[in-house]
């Protein structure tokens, strides 16, 4: 398999040539990788509009995956649910379809998922998981049967989060034979799965019925931040294939990063290259660490072989307490909040890290657990679709005051970027609680 992008980002970066062109570093080191950085000079191709290295490429990443489709975003997984949704949206109408647009989609969406549906002007349908954790997005397909058999009109898609933040994994091919006896396309976010193709028997939601997905590949492979895949599946409608380019460019920068295309370009060549057998042999240290941790008291969460989750308060810490304890022996967690700490590795890391990190844990001593747990969360009256609430004039208050209000827009951080709350629902008295709970201060609501 070859390097398309990679070869022409070399040979040109070695030529000489005077660059009149962007970037205004002119490939000059600052940083050390600028000749490497360049813009849609001839012979560089263009993303939004590709038939030369990057459709290349891209067809590489497709025989990789195996899917009808694959094609890459420099702005991570965001702008593939927002293109992807858009799609759906759009192959909705090519149908003749003009009734109540929505999707049915389960709680702990992305933030992404929300812009999607203020840009693209859909209604959600929620469907709530574990009301006991607001990250836990895991649903059973006969929740979503039962959704999907007590409405007059269908949703235009199914969007599911799997893996979800804390590595829950839903049951994609169950919850797909569902989607297809109803005709509704499934979108799954896996952007926490991009390896999940290459293990011993596949997990991809490709392979399980997904009909579109995303994956961040900067997340789970040797990949530039922003990095990612969008995937449309061999039995999907032409209608995505034939429009996904011109969607992915409604919601993308015209300056794509080209470093960021070298890497999603160099990790085809990774993954052709023993990829399966550097995770088959991971997944085994990882399944042995988590035993030695279950052993050593440790209460963990999820499905996913290469997210490490820990239920803190259960070994007698706040998530907070443990991970200040790693940090100060210089390793640095991916989320903590006071109830869990995730760890996120790969292949990349070394036997002596993973090592590291297992006796950093080991050597916590374990405590009585903290019982107190977070609010129960209850769903929202709503009261607005998000795409009005964020067009209203809006006010800041404090969280204490937000009961019966309507909020206006988003105020969440990254991570893990999952709202308790979205625009144009109404406050009750337990997403005030769990507001407070995860320590949000202020809000915008709309303006009474």
């Amino acid at each position: 398999m070859n390097t398309p992008i990679c070869d022409f980002i070399k040979k040109y970066s070695d030529s000489g040539v005077i660059r009149a062109h962007m970037p205004g570093h002119k490939g000059k080191s600052q940083l050390g990788f600028e000749k490497f950085d360049i813009t849609e000079v001839d012979g560089a191709d263009s993303l939004y509009l590709a038939n030369g290295i990057i459709k290349e490429s891209e067809e590489n990443a497709t025989s990789l995956f195996g899917s009808g489709k694959t094609l890459y975003s420099t702005e991570g997984s965001s702008q593939c649910i927002r293109a992807i949704l858009h799609l759906a949206k759009m192959y909705a109408v090519s149908q003749g379809k003009k009734d109540k647009m929505y999707v049915l989609a389960t709680k702990n969406a992305h933030s992404s998922f929300i812009s999607s549906s203020i840009l693209s002007d859909f209604e959600i349908e929620w469907i709530i998981g574990d009301a006991s954790n607001y990250l836990n997005g895991k649903i059973e397909p006969e929740k979503i049967e039962k959704s999907l058999s007590c409405v007059d009109i269908l949703p235009f898609a199914v969007f599911i989060t799997s893996p979800d933040y804390l590595g829950n994994i839903c049951d994609i091919k169950g919850i797909s034979k569902v989607c297809k006896k109803y005709n509704v396309p499934l979108i799954v976010d896996n952007a926490h799965g991009s390896y999940l193709k290459f293990l011993d028997k596949s997990e991809h939601p490709l392979d399980l019925g997904a009909t579109m997905c995303c994956d961040s590949a900067h997340k789970t492979l040797p990949v530039l931040t922003g990095g990612a895949y969008l995937h449309i599946s061999k039995d999907a409608p032409s209608f995505f294939s034939e429009n996904a380019k011109s969607a992915l460019m409604l919601f993308g920068s015209t300056s794509p990063s080209y470093l960021t295309l070298c890497s999603l370009d160099n990790a085809n060549i990774y993954i052709n290259d023993g990829f399966g057998e550097k995770l088959t042999a991971l997944s085994a240290k990882a399944d042995a660490m988590k035993m030695e941790l279950q052993n050593g008291g440790y209460t963990l969460l999820g499905d996913e072989k290469l997210k490490l989750t820990i239920d803190a308060k259960k070994y007698g810490y706040l998530g907070s307490e443990i991970y200040e304890i790693l940090y100060n022996q210089g390793i640095i967690c991916e989320f903590y909040d006071s109830d869990y700490i995730v760890m996120m590795i790969s292949p990349e890391n070394s036997e002596k890290e993973l090592n590291a990190i297992k006796n950093a844990l080991l050597s916590i001593p374990q405590k009585s657990a903290i019982l107190d747990t977070p609010p129960i969360f209850l769903p929202c009256e709503v009261a607005f679709s998000p795409r009005s609430a964020h067009f209203m004039e809006r006010e800041k208050i404090s969280i204490e005051n937000a009961n019966g209000r309507v909020l206006a827009s988003l105020n969440i951080s990254c991570p893990p970027a999952v709202s308790i709350i979205s625009c144009g629902e109404r406050f009750n008295c337990s997403t005030v609680e769990l507001c407070k709970y995860y320590g949000l201060k202020e809000c915008y609501v709309i303006k009474e």
